[in-house]
């Protein structure tokens, strides 16, 4: 039996932190909601008196200008009433948006700023997407919980209203009402539930159909859809998931349809009612033409007040448990300190190490960082080579706090880097790994990863030492020039060897004290990568520097090798001295070197 998780929030709490939100941002939104449901309010008591008063005047033979007087009146209120109500909805509007966006901005800086293990967890990107969708339009919770709560002071103030104005009638044609009312709000909310409790099924589909066109319409993958000729499987996969989705809309409008007939049901027997007592009443105790209007329109409108606050309740509790996601999600637990960790003790030089450090992935069921022990010496070039998987990228996230170990620690300067600022942490290492992001930026802004006081004489030279300096003379408008075509028509498209080598003068302009190279000649031709392997000295200067490189040729330019395999050092030294060990360093260059002897059979 599957039993549905509570939320952490009840709609009182998300109403508070809603209320609390705008209260800092928009104050208006809180203003607007009180004054919408005011004139509300006002507007349809206007429009109930008015027939009744026009009437009356008729049934009283008043004079015409008497009668022109009451439908002027009513006619001027009814203007006023309608042009607050207007202008009012059209700046709540702008101001709801302006709290939604406030919360966007948070769901935004949780995903940026998070421990980067969060960002591997399952349940946080389950918690992630859902609090992204709970944003994403003016119809979200984040937004519309003021509409619904604006509607469920309107219904209440109007019930109260118009319960004195019905405080003449027989108590037990009210009962009859409110009781009409309720069982048509239970079929109402069976059809709501209904459908909310299968939006997750909808949101599949459409997600599905998203994914879908998005890859067919994206650059990455614009080759090899001509290339394997995939546009008939995406078309293909596109109607499968659109023809489960028109049976999901199918059923949908089956039980909307069922609940419509039963709803129009209850509406005969309430009206039906409420005339046969006013029509008695007419007989009986000689209710007038006008007074008949007025009680009967009252007794309908009453009907809405009811059935609006019935309504509007159960739409705050599904907004309140969509706010609960969203809520849920911005608490999601950090591992790492941030504001509340150390700050990075002032030093020339760093030294890492690691003790006992062992590192399992959720989920795995063996080790990819087994027990192992590392000294990396202030200044020193070291190389990390192996085989692909053999934990080579898991150990340097390990070294520069992506990564916290399962098991030992990570020293910096002999302190445990989970007691600092995860942040400051950071601030040490410059990095080119494996996967990098690219902004559809200038070349400037996207090596200096900023806008704003870019410093050129810094640029020119780090553009430079990563060998671009050919490449942005020939450019368009030089450093100015914008890179991918997703935002900027006049961008240009970089190969991977240029990308990779634009990744590494950004991690040079940052200018850390450490630099990480996971496999930073990847994308290079043997010409490009050499370029790269003879300025490598000139690269790291006066800074610790970690090579990371199932290439075994590029790491002689490094003080240190460690060969790594099953997670583990299997061999220390240098080039050299690993060669002379005659073991699996020495036997994987024999490999490798194979390719590059002309004659050489295998």
């Amino acid at each position: 039996m599957n039993v549905k998780e509570k939320p952490k929030y009840n709609a009182i709490q998300n109403i508070g932190w809603m209320v609390k939100i705008a209260w800092k941002t928009r104050k208006r939104v809180l203003m607007f909601c009180v004054l919408t449901a005011t004139l509300e309010v006002l507007l349809n008591l206007t429009q109930l008196y008015i027939a009744p008063k026009v009437l009356g005047c008729v049934e009283q033979k008043t004079s015409v200008w008497m009668l022109l007087a009451t439908i002027g009146v009513f006619t001027a209120a009814l203007f006023v009433l309608n042009g607050l109500k207007a202008y009012v909805n059209e700046n709540t509007l702008f101001a709801r948006i302006d709290v939604r966006s406030v919360i966007i901005g948070e769901v935004a800086k949780k995903c940026n700023m998070t421990s980067y293990p969060n960002t591997l967890d399952a349940e946080f990107i389950k918690k992630r997407d859902k609090a992204y969708y709970c944003c994403n339009g003016n119809s979200q919770a984040t937004e519309h919980i003021w509409q619904t709560l604006t509607m469920l002071l309107k219904n209440i103030g109007g019930m109260l209203v118009y319960l004195t104005i019905l405080s003449r009638l027989n108590g037990f044609l009210l009962l009859v009402v409110i009781a009409t009312c309720f069982a048509g709000f239970l079929v109402s909310r069976y059809t709501n539930n209904w459908r909310y409790a299968h939006r997750d099924e909808e949101e599949e589909y459409y997600q599905k159909k998203s994914y879908l066109r998005s890859k067919a319409e994206s650059i990455e993958m614009a080759k090899d859809i001509r290339i394997f000729g995939l546009q008939n499987w995406l078309n293909e996969i596109l109607d499968q998931i659109h023809n489960l989705y028109l049976d999901f809309s199918l059923r949908c409008e089956r039980v909307e349809a069922i609940a419509d007939i039963t709803e129009t049901f209850f509406l005969i027997v309430r009206n039906g009612i409420a005339y046969f007592y006013l029509i008695n009443m007419s007989l009986k105790e000689g209710l007038s033409v006008s007074e008949f209007l007025l009680y009967f329109t009252a007794v309908t409108t009453f009907t809405a007040w009811v059935m609006g606050i019935l309504q509007e309740m159960s739409t705050l509790h599904k907004e309140s448990l969509d706010i609960s996601c969203v809520r849920e999600f911005l608490n999601f637990p950090e591992p790492f300190l941030f504001e509340s960790g150390v700050n990075i003790p002032v030093a020339d030089r760093y030294e890492l190490k690691l003790e006992n450090v062992s590192y399992r992935y959720s989920g795995a069921k063996e080790d990819t960082i087994h027990e192992m022990n590392l000294t990396v010496r202030p200044g020193e070039k070291l190389a990390i080579v192996g085989l692909y998987g053999a934990g080579k990228t898991t150990l340097v996230k390990l070294l520069c706090g992506l990564l916290d170990p399962t098991e030992g620690t990570v020293l910096l300067n002999g302190r445990d880097i989970r007691d600092f600022n995860r942040s400051c942490y950071y601030d040490l290492f410059s990095a080119v790994f494996q996967e990098f992001s690219v902004l559809d930026v200038t070349v400037a802004e996207e090596i200096a990863q900023t806008a704003v006081g870019i410093d050129y004489e810094k640029l020119a030279d780090c553009v430079e030492k990563a060998g671009l300096t050919s490449m942005v003379e020939k450019l368009p408008k030089g450093l100015e020039t914008h890179v991918g075509r997703e935002v900027y028509l006049d961008g240009v498209l970089f190969s991977g060897g240029q990308t990779q080598r634009l990744m590494l003068a950004r991690a040079l302009y940052k200018n850390a004290s450490i630099l990480l190279l996971d496999e930073p000649t990847a994308a290079l031709d043997p010409i490009a990568e050499n370029d790269i392997y003879t300025k490598y000295n000139e690269i790291t200067y006066g800074r610790t520097s970690l090579f990371i490189s199932h290439r075994l040729a590029s790491t002689r330019f490094c003080d240190r090798i460690i060969f790594i395999a099953d997670g583990k050092i299997k061999e220390e030294g240098t080039h050299e001295d690993l060669l002379a060990m005659d073991g699996e360093y020495a036997k994987l260059f024999e490999v490798q070197s194979r390719y590059y002897r002309e004659g050489k059979e295998f």
